[in-house]
């Protein structure tokens, strides 16, 4: 039997291979539903999180386990995992139909929203997983690194098409990074499902987008197929401030019990490599070698940090409501998980999204809404990320986001109760956003190459590449 399937020959379902309320599954979810015509009503996905970030430090970890005792992989399971299968579950859940197009990337929620103003589905170049450590801890990323590679072989043996890229950061992942290991499969070709999408369910000069991640961060090279990182973009920290001697990284691993007179990160072969969402070389290649001999163009679009693509989508979504003859004059800023592109459709709305709650998104969120014409409402949703770290933003920072609304400031107050250290699922956006006015009917669909025009000219500025 081959290494990555069951005794039946099926790999694990994907379903139980992606992480719950990692990036790629929650994205996918929310643009199938809004292809469908439904909101994200029964998603009750929430993050890989703490509730008892104060709890003592056995408490804590007893949590933790319990909660990677609902939702990890065994290392075992780890070697059942077949990434042809996981390609094809992301791409049944759309429905199946002819599509004028499709976009492909790093998990953005703009891209998201992207799609579903395109009419097209979002597709990911890749999937995380969590795998048990049992004998881990947050502050040991070295003993971290030796556990990932064991698991990285078992499933590397069964998909010799994905790279491994394990990342070990307890300011994004909190407790859990103590209990679980967390591993990015990005795939290094494109995947028969993939493919079969592009060659049967693209109309005639269909385009195929590629939105990459381009930001960076100090990788190790492990092995073949497999590297590491201490640390990652998405934390609102900056790489230096994961060495030993950080203030911020203190702060951090304090607030679990970690200690970091422990803290020994591996030397890094790669001292600017691309972080963990970025877009592997050979399926980018392989995506455009595939859509060229089938008559689809390529356009890529660039992506240097989150904000830029989330501040030109929004500019997108403004012009686009106007042209339809609306007011294109309410926002709301969403958060991570929190977000539902049918309902922003529904209601009319301009979406911006910031990536998590990090003082650097909000930073950029508060810049954009500063240099923007006025909104009459400004609806904000912050998500909460279940711990406490120094580069959250507070709630006051929110508040002032919330404040740009000429007539309307509303902060989500669930999401504010007990914020940060509390938790939400992703339904909580459509609770929220089911109370705006209906807007109908939505505007038609937007044609690639008017939003590609309009992305290049808002975005530009901010080092958006469009081409």
């Amino acid at each position: 039997m081959r290494k990555g399937l069951t005794a039946d020959g099926a790999g694990l379902a994907g379903d139980r291979v992606v992480a719950q309320g990692s990036a790629a599954r929650v994205l996918v979810a929310a643009t199938a539903r809004a292809l469908r015509g439904v909101d994200c009503a029964d998603l009750g996905q929430t993050g890989p999180i703490s509730r008892f970030p104060a709890a003592p430090e056995p408490v804590r970890r007893a949590a933790a386990t319990r909660a990677a005792g609902r939702v990890a992989l065994t290392a075992d399971q780890v070697g059942e995992v077949d990434a042809a299968r996981v390609a094809r579950w992301f791409v049944d859940q759309y429905p199946r139909r002819s599509y004028p197009g499709v976009v492909i990337g790093s998990p953005h929620g703009a891209a998201a929203h992207l799609a579903v103003a395109l009419g097209v589905p979002w597709l990911p170049v890749g999937f995380e997983m969590t795998a048990h450590w049992s004998d881990g801890a947050v502050d040991r990323p070295r003993e971290a690194l030796e556990h990932g590679h064991s698991l990285a072989e078992r499933l590397l043996a069964g998909n010799p098409d994905v790279h491994v890229r394990q990342v070990h950061c307890p300011a994004s992942r909190g407790p859990l990074t103590g209990v679980t290991v967390s591993l990015a499969a990005r795939w290094r070709a494109l995947p028969a499902a993939y493919a079969q999408f592009l060659g049967g369910r693209l109309s005639a000069d269909a385009p195929v987008l590629l939105v990459r991640d381009a930001r960076t961060w100090p990788v190790l090279e492990r092995g073949p197929g497999h590297s590491f990182q201490v640390g990652c973009p998405a934390s609102g920290l900056d790489p230096v401030d994961f060495h030993p001697d950080s203030h911020a990284l203190r702060q951090v691993l304090r607030a679990m019990g970690g200690d970091a007179a422990r803290w020994a990160p591996p030397e890094v072969s790669v001292p600017s490599g691309d972080a963990e969402h970025g877009m592997d070389p050979g399926f980018e290649e392989a995506a455009q070698d595939f859509a060229a001999r089938h008559g689809h163009p390529v356009r890529r679009i660039l992506v240097p940090r989150p904000a830029a693509l989330s501040a030109a989508v929004a500019d997108l979504y403004r012009r686009w409501l106007r042209a339809a003859g609306k007011t294109g004059d309410r926002l709301v800023v969403e958060c991570g998980r929190l977000l539902d592109p049918w309902q922003v459709v529904r209601a009319g709305l301009v979406p911006y999204w910031c990536e998590n709650a990090t003082r650097r998104s909000v930073d950029e969120a508060e810049w954009w809404l500063a240099g923007s014409e006025a909104f009459s409402s400004v609806d904000v949703l912050p998500e909460p990320p279940g711990m406490r770290s120094p580069a959250l933003a507070g709630l006051p920072q929110w508040l002032a986001v919330a404040g740009f609304g000429r007539r309307r400031r509303a902060l989500d107050r669930t999401s504010a109760r007990g914020y940060p250290v509390t938790s939400v699922p992703t339904r909580r956006a459509t609770e929220v956003l089911r109370a705006q006015p209906y807007d109908l009917p939505a505007p038609p669909p937007l044609g690639v190459t008017e939003a590609l025009s309009v992305l290049r000219d808002t975005g530009g500025h901010q080092g958006l590449v469009v081409s």
